[in-house]
């Protein structure tokens, strides 16, 4: 696979700090609930429960799965007008959000914000995948997702200085209006795609049976994929149960709400930001200099992580473990994606690269974030109905051990794509 020229290296950046600002703001949306929690849950009247079916199930499953749709869509139309119209459509519902009175009414915007915020991300690693070669791969993903901690940082940020000064509603239709002006710029962006393909696939449109068919093929004949797929799915638990990291900060730790937001968003943002460029370009040294695969990265990476994320629940606010763990916490969501995101495209076929990806933030999104925020909900309700002192502390303890099951997962992954690899080697001979 050649390297881009140095004009086209040059778009390819450009290209990469756009998508980024987009996933910016699409994370600042997603998670601008979360952030606000301690205004909307009493505001809007909400249960434990409500609140995660809020930012968990109701917009999950519906991102997940037309996700799985969208991530087909990209790979046979215009990629950029595609993340356009969705941006468009998903900026105005979040403005609609502002307007929500009860749960039924904020529930309604959610379930569709989340049908259009899912063509950006399977889109966007398309692109990437176009234009940058796999020895930087790693680099490119990571960075893209530095959209994530920063989105949350800034939502969080958004919550402790403009709540206050002019309410969480407002702020909705402040971000609407922002999504707006984005679309409008990524509608310029070209469409290039073939990088990975011949001239021959490049050159024909292909049909819907044909990629459904390599798409089926590369999952049922990947147990490394399946099992890079299934880590990531049982590291987004904890990220399910992250949706109530603010309550549990106010109510169990102590904080101001509008301090403690402030706080988290620039650990969030600082942290979180670290964690993605390590995690890309440590990924991207790790297989030159090991020959092993991401996958492996990713046992050492959670299993040098975890306990500081076991003790930072359960240690009082004054002491240093609790603020390291925090930090750790965004570090480690930082640097999950580079290595993961990398992983899936190297296992899979350039030409159902969208729809792999698609399928996997399906998997993530609805087992893991959907089973992690509707789980805990209901988990933190029940403690608390037990009269259990810290019912937060301890929902989220239980769900960081639930998410340590991705480090087998991981490990079992790294094993399958050795072998796969000497097989090959071995039939090449």
């Amino acid at each position: 696979m050649s390297q881009p020229d140095g004009g086209g290296a040059k778009a390819g950046y450009g290209l990469l700090v756009l998508l980024t600002l987009m996933n910016v703001l699409n994370f600042v949306d997603r998670q601008l609930l979360a952030s606000f929690a301690n205004y909307i849950v009493p505001d809007l009247g909400l249960s434990n429960t409500e609140f995660g079916l809020l930012t968990g199930l109701v917009f999950i499953v519906f991102y997940a799965v037309a996700g799985l749709f969208m991530g087909g869509l990209a790979d046979l139309v215009n990629r950029p007008r595609l993340i356009a119209a969705a941006m468009l459509a998903w900026s105005a519902l979040t403005a609609a959000s502002g307007m929500a009175r009860n749960f039924v009414t904020l529930a309604l915007p959610r379930v569709f914000i989340g049908v259009g915020e899912s063509a950006l991300t399977p889109t966007a690693m398309s692109l990437l995948a176009d234009r940058f070669p796999p020895s930087r791969l790693g680099f490119a993903t990571g960075f893209y997702y530095m959209g994530v901690p920063i989105g949350v940082g800034v939502s969080l940020l958004v919550a402790g200085v403009l709540g206050e000064a002019i309410g969480w509603r407002n702020c909705f239709y402040l971000l609407g209006a922002l999504g707006v002006a984005f679309a409008a710029v990524v509608f310029q962006v070209k469409e290039t795609r073939g990088h990975g393909l011949d001239a021959a696939a490049r050159a024909t449109r292909p049909k819907v049976g044909e990629l459904m068919a390599v798409f089926f093929g590369a999952l049922k004949g990947s147990p490394a994929l399946q099992l890079t797929m299934a880590g990531g799915v049982m590291v987004h638990l904890i990220l399910g149960a992250a949706s109530f990291d603010q309550l549990w900060l106010v109510r169990e730790r102590g904080f101001e709400r509008a301090d403690i937001a402030i706080i988290s968003g620039v650990i969030a943002s600082i942290a979180g930001v670290c964690g993605n460029l390590f995690g890309g370009m440590a990924s991207d040294r790790w297989v030159r200099a090991t020959g092993r695969s991401r996958a492996m990265f990713m046992v050492w990476l959670l299993a040098a992580l975890l306990p500081v994320n076991l003790a930072y629940r359960l240690v009082p606010a004054d002491s240093w473990i609790f603020w390291v763990g925090i930090c750790v916490a965004y570090f480690q969501l930082g640097a999950f994606y580079g290595p993961t995101f990398s992983a899936v495209q190297e296992l899979c076929p350039p030409q159902v690269r969208s729809t792999v990806v698609a399928f996997y933030i399906m998997a993530l999104n609805v087992v893991g974030l959907g089973l992690g925020v509707t789980g805990s909900g209901v988990l933190a309700d029940e403690l608390v109905a037990q009269d259990v002192a810290h019912p937060y502390s301890w929902t989220l303890f239980v769900f960081t051990c639930l998410s340590a099951l991705a480090i087998p997962c991981y490990f079992l992954a790294a094993r399958s794509a050795r072998r796969s690899a000497a097989a090959g080697a071995a039939a090449a001979a």
